[in-house]
């Protein structure tokens, strides 16, 4: 919770100070806006690290989060610390990414109840461990597999409709940076992060007609629990608090200008370019 606090004050800096510095700008008493109110947005990966991050970014900015994780009650402590920085109650979903049917179930309960998704930010993953390739046992392999590219596909397939309803889809998808620099043991990890930036951009190019734009993101080293299980003896203080990134999902989700058709966004990139363009941004 203490790191929930840290974030509240963090993104309210930079979106609060927008609205804050628009209504000065026109002789009004400065009245906050939440830039997403009113929008969908669906996160998975919510109970933890960099989908927990985006969930609460979203959710203080004004969106109805549906917030997708394996975890009861890291769920719930979302939903508190989205409640207490001044976002609507968010809708829980504990559900494993490897079951096709309830995504299905999911797109459908979305359709019933809002018509429409705004916003799709797609953190889950698995890592799965760090082995030689022909070590990786067939189970392990699959189950890999299912969480980390089947339900890519089946999340794209029951949630375009819905994407495409809203007057600007957007869908965030999150990789790394061994999906384009594979390296010995990350065999089943590089291989279906690389597949889901493939899959992520046939399907872009397919909906190029409509609204709906996809980006894909790569968050680069955070402190995460996966990143502990990949490098049990790095230090986390050296690493950049996901917190951090949820300024740039909320700016993804509510651009006005759909760019390409697929996206490729570096974070550290877009860190370095704000601090750039406004010395002093936290």
């Amino acid at each position: 919770m203490a790191a929930a606090k840290r974030w509240n004050g963090s993104s309210r800096s930079w979106w609060m100070r927008e609205a804050i510095a628009e209504f000065a700008s026109e002789g009004a008493a400065p009245i906050v806006k939440q830039p997403l109110a009113s929008r969908v947005a669906l996160v998975t990966g919510a109970s933890r690290g960099i989908g927990r991050a985006s969930a609460l970014a979203l959710g203080e900015a004004g969106a109805h989060v549906i917030a997708v994780g394996r975890t009861q009650g890291a769920l719930e402590e979302l939903d508190d610390a989205i409640r207490s920085a001044g976002g609507e109650r968010a809708t829980l979903v504990p559900m494993d990414l490897a079951n096709g049917a309830g995504i299905d179930q999911l797109g459908f309960e979305i359709f019933q109840r809002h018509k429409r998704l705004d916003i799709l930010v797609h953190a889950a993953a698995m890592l799965g461990g760090l082995r030689p390739v022909a070590h990786i046992p067939p189970e392990l392999w699959d189950k890999i597999v299912a969480v980390n590219l089947t339900a890519v596909f089946r999340l794209i397939r029951s949630l375009e409709p819905l994407l495409k309803a809203s007057d600007a889809g957007r869908a965030i998808f999150l990789t790394s940076g061994r999906a384009r620099s594979p390296k010995a043991f990350w065999g089943s990890y590089a291989a279906t992060k690389a597949a889901l930036e493939a899959l992520v951009r046939c399907w872009a190019d397919e909906v190029d007609g409509s609204a709906l734009r996809a980006v894909i993101l790569d968050p680069a080293a955070m402190r995460t629990k996966m990143r502990e299980q990949a490098y049990p003896g790095e230090d986390p203080a050296t690493l950049t608090d996901p917190a951090e990134i949820g300024p740039l999902i909320v700016e993804l989700a509510r651009s006005a200008d759909p760019g390409p058709p697929a996206r490729s966004v570096n974070f550290i990139e877009w860190k370095s370019a704000r601090a750039a363009a406004s010395p002093g941004t936290p």
